[in-house]
């Protein structure tokens, strides 16, 4: 559920806000209030939001003051901005820090309404964006890059491997199912994608385990199986040391404030 956070020091703006997107939401979404900048930054401290629609004009923080500081948070709200007036200065700071959205009181409940959906769907677009970047691993990204032209013999690894990433495999078995010389497939491997056997393999099977963690609701001693690895416990490791978080940690932090649903 989508948290919305109304912030605004006039009691009926601030009402009759809430009342329009409750009409809208149809419980749906989780809709608060805080009656000045102060006491919004303080909720947000506990619990964050998802939208943030905030006066600009208000006593001791102002509406901009607010946007400033909830701006470099680790995962920051979309902002719809109100104001009593077409001030352009401010309306040029506010899209500074991303502002969806200027309405003028007073508000016009369809355009609100409009202003909300739009800045969700921002949320949601920009949310997926970062966990996608969180999601692929660069180094990998360049060895599967379409201008990358690869020698048969490696094109073959790369796809073995694609299809047995769940065995246990060693770049001995590799080069037996290849019918090559080991040393010189690990050096052919290495020329080729920028990265040794072991490396790729890791990295393969950290890609996929991330996938899994991110998509499906296997817990953590299946995905080690699943992508390779004989023990969780050597799993669990592997993924440490590679993403300074266990398997766990990394699942609830990617799925935190997400609504997707996993299967």
């Amino acid at each position: 559920m989508k948290k919305i956070l109304i912030v605004d020091d006039e009691p009926r703006t601030r009402e009759g806000i809430r009342k329009t997107l409750e009409s809208w939401s149809s419980g749906q979404h989780e809709i608060e209030t805080s009656a000045s900048a102060v006491e919004a930054l303080e909720r947000l401290k506990i619990n964050n939001a998802h939208l943030v629609i905030t006066d600009i004009r208000m006593p001791e923080i102002s509406g901009l003051d607010l946007i400033e500081q909830i701006h470099d948070s680790p995962v920051p709200p979309v902002v719809i901005v109100i104001s009593g007036h077409a001030e352009f200065d401010y309306a040029q700071r506010a899209l500074k820090y991303g502002v969806v959205e200027y309405l003028l009181k007073p508000i016009d409940k369809k355009k609100l309404v409009s202003a909300a959906e739009l800045a969700l769907q921002r949320y949601e677009d920009q949310n997926q964006i970062k966990k996608m970047k969180k999601l692929v691993d660069p180094k990998l990204m360049a060895t599967t890059q379409e201008e990358r032209q690869y020698s048969l013999p490696v094109q073959e690894a790369i796809d073995y491997l694609e299809q047995h990433l769940h065995e246990s495999v060693s770049l001995r078995d590799l080069s037996e199912v290849l019918h090559m010389n080991t040393s010189y497939l690990s050096a052919l491997f290495k020329e080729q994608t920028g990265l040794t056997f072991s490396d790729y393999l890791t990295r393969k099977r950290l890609q996929r385990a991330k996938e899994l963690l991110l998509n499906t609701r296997h817990s953590i001693n299946e995905i080690s199986e699943m992508v390779g690895y004989q023990t969780p416990k050597y799993f669990v490791k592997v993924f440490r040391t590679a993403e300074n978080v266990s398997p766990g940690r990394y699942r609830q932090h990617m799925l935190e404030g997400s609504e997707e649903k996993i299967q």
